[in-house]
């Protein structure tokens, strides 16, 4: 979220604000479980600094379902002086950068599954159990309104053998001194084995749940766009509201459990910055 003005923030703090709008619409379209890019909060480089806050999320029970769903949820993170951080947004990892304009390092996130009582749709599907996985980040910002972002993530799915590549863009306009409108797109490139897990149907899966056996391939699982406007409160505090499209591709939206190809989801969120 964007909570200072632009002539006060470092870049990485602004980075950490306008990437934090890419994650929060993920989560919105994936259930507040995508960890699809490291957001690093805090102050200077050179202080210690977090974030807190609430956020408000309207989407659906699973990626692909015609079933809302909503959630109020925590948002906690903190980022140390020598790189380490921890928090509900990135997970716990190292940022080995020094540099303002980019951030770059090794994390340890977390896939939260998919229980079959979510939806009727899922019914004999049997249950995703939760997965730790590990990974990286490179972010970039060649300018202070615009960010580049791109994480790998392993260890997700069925096999533990799930990857998911993810790349994104986010720009920042200011509309005043205390406005702000967000843009970004992001798209996540997922292997077979993660892709299967979430929408494919094995032969036993199959029998109990009356859809057709549905194997998938590699490749691009959904592409997203948001739009965000953030009011600054004060020097430490915001509040953002926004929306965001996303559309599955290829194998994932052709699966039998993918009830709805495209989906819009909504949030309002509070931050404030310790």
């Amino acid at each position: 979220m964007m909570l200072n003005t632009l002539r006060h923030l470092p870049r990485t703090g602004l980075m950490a604000c306008m990437t934090a709008g890419l994650g929060l619409f993920s989560a919105a379209s994936a259930q507040a479980q995508a960890f699809d890019t490291a957001r690093i909060y805090g102050a200077a480089p050179e202080r210690d600094g977090g974030r807190i806050g609430l956020v408000a999320l309207a989407g659906h029970a699973y990626q692909g379902s015609k079933k809302s769903r909503a959630m109020l949820v925590p948002s906690l993170d903190y980022q140390w002086s020598n790189g380490w951080f921890a928090g509900t947004s990135n997970g716990l990892g190292l940022n080995f950068s020094k540099q303002a304009q980019f951030s770059y390092g090794l994390r340890l996130t977390a896939d939260f599954g998919r229980d079959e009582d979510r939806s009727p749709a899922l019914r004999g599907m049997g249950d995703i159990e939760f997965r730790p996985e590990i990974g990286g980040f490179f972010n970039y910002s060649p300018s202070q309104s615009l960010a580049l972002t791109s994480s790998l993530r392993y260890g997700s799915g069925q096999d533990r053998k799930g990857l998911l590549v993810d790349l994104g863009v986010a720009h920042q306009i200011p509309l005043d001194g205390s406005w702000r409108l967000g843009v970004g797109a992001a798209l996540t490139l997922a292997n077979r084995e993660a892709l299967q897990s979430y929408f494919g149907v094995s032969a036993a899966q199959a029998a109990s749940s009356g859809y057709a056996p549905y194997r998938v391939g590699a490749g691009l699982r959904d592409v997203r766009a948001n739009a965000s406007l953030t009011h600054i409160l004060s020097p430490r505090s915001s509040v953002t509201a926004g929306l965001s499209v996303s559309a599955l591709q290829g194998d994932a939206k052709n699966s039998p459990l993918t009830h709805q190809k495209t989906s819009v989801n909504g949030l309002l969120a509070f931050g404030y910055l310790f």
